[in-house]
């Protein structure tokens, strides 16, 4: 029996079946490789799920938590607070959107980040309210449950979910949502269901995570900060997977000009060690009382170390720009495999955060999970990590690590060529059958 194999069974008698992996038990990892229990060799079109947009172990994260490391690893913000996580909060404070004064809060996950917005706009508006987006994802906690846009696996079977959590349709140009039927959406939401004068909160994701890499139409964007400028609404951006330059900006929704009043973010803040924060206008993020907000492992030093390494190597590398880079060599090979291979049915992302759908019928647009499913396992077998996502579960996304070298970049768009060709040939070859 494999390594793999028997750390399977393993993990079977021992976690719970709800938490689902991937059959790749990792032993070690550099950059956008990883090598698991086996000696197999991987490309990771995944990072963690958006986290290593530095790639695995970049070596001046590491030395900054090592250094971090020596001097104390824990002590609370609230009890004895430190001179890195001020810092830290300054930094993002000064790279955020918007020419007005901001304030940082840091938390532990995404979901924290988001719980702790929602939390804020509450505070600040003395609203209820929140509205959402369908295909949006905002985390697995009660509120972020409630907040999110997408059934399996998430929500099915979790609930009751707290009240006064209201979705709207997100704008999806491929499935003929236009920005004028999204917006007429809204506009029935706030005549049907809820005054917009007791709404806290619009949360969105200006490039949705799990709802599949759906890019918000700028005009859209655009739309909601006007409603929420007419209705005294906090204009949240979860930038939980987006952000950190993922798309070529510090912040997804930069390149639509629109500058929201609270940012939440996480995943490649930290550089692949636990951190998430919240962004906002001081005026709001100012509202709650002392207390009100924190949590016992919120900004962990070595976290917080990790992430000052993080925007350093952003800059210093030029990430953002790469990221447009990687981002404009992903979708040239996606659109000349789309040409081949009506399977395809769209190509969309920002940057580095780029996806495709796959359909049984261009015409129909009919979802293909199954074709989804059997693309991952071929890239597997050839040693590529890719991940699924979409309501449906027929998109596939690629987030390599923005510091992928060219080649392996290549090798691993080569990878996922064959894999699609192979999937497409399967499930021809069955439905002749």
């Amino acid at each position: 029996m494999s390594k793999s194999a028997e750390l399977k069974a393993r993990k079977a008698a021992a976690v719970p079946a709800g938490v689902a992996t991937k059959g790749i038990y990792v032993a070690k990892a550099e950059n956008s490789e990883l090598w698991d229990v086996d000696g197999r060799r991987f490309i990771d079109f995944a990072a963690g799920i958006a986290v290593l947009n530095t790639g695995h172990r970049h070596p001046r994260v590491m030395e900054a938590v090592a250094r971090q490391a020596e001097a104390f690893a824990h002590t609370c913000f609230h009890v004895a607070p430190y001179e890195s996580y001020v810092r830290l909060a300054e930094r993002l404070n000064a790279a955020a959107p918007g020419d007005f004064t901001k304030k940082t809060l840091f938390l532990s996950s995404g979901a924290e980040a988001v719980e702790n917005a929602i939390k804020i706009a509450r505070y600040y508006t003395k609203r209820s309210a929140v509205v959402a987006f369908s295909g949006g994802f905002h985390g697995r906690t009660l509120m972020t449950m409630a907040l999110t846009g997408k059934v399996m696996p998430y929500k099915r079977g979790f609930g009751p979910f707290p009240a006064e959590i209201y979705h709207a349709e997100f704008p999806q140009p491929y499935r003929g949502i236009t920005t004028e039927q999204a917006l007429q959406d809204l506009d029935r939401l706030f005549h049907g269901d809820v005054d917009p004068k007791s709404v806290a909160a619009i949360i969105i994701e200006p490039v949705q995570g799990e709802g599949g890499f759906n890019v918000a139409p700028f005009d859209f964007l655009r739309a909601l900060r006007q409603l929420c400028d007419e209705h005294g609404i906090v204009l949240i951006a979860d930038e939980v997977q987006g952000g950190i330059g993922r798309t070529g900006k510090m912040f997804s929704i930069e390149h639509s000009g629109v500058v929201p009043d609270v940012i939440a973010m996480a995943k490649g803040l930290g550089g692949g060690f636990p951190l998430s924060g919240v962004t906002g206008r001081a005026n709001i993020m100012d509202a709650a009382h002392a207390g009100g907000l924190g949590g016992t492992y919120g900004g962990n030093p070595i976290s917080i170390a990790a992430a000052h390494a993080v925007l350093d190597v952003i800059e210093s590398e030029d990430l953002c720009s790469r990221a447009t880079r990687v981002g404009q060599r992903m979708r040239a090979r996606l659109e000349a495999l789309a040409k081949e291979l009506p399977c395809i049915g769209d190509v969309r992302g920002l940057g580095a955060m780029i996806a495709f759908e796959l359909v049984k019928d261009p015409k129909t647009k009919e979802p293909d999970a199954d074709m989804t499913a059997s693309v991952l396992a071929h890239a597997e077998k050839r040693g590529l990590i890719l991940l699924s996502c979409g309501t449906s579960a027929n998109v596939v996304r690629l987030l390599a690590p923005l510091t992928i070298p060219d080649t392996v970049l290549e090798e691993g768009l080569t990878i996922l060529a064959a894999s699609v060709k192979d999937a497409c040939g399967l499930e021809s070859t069955r439905a002749v059958a």
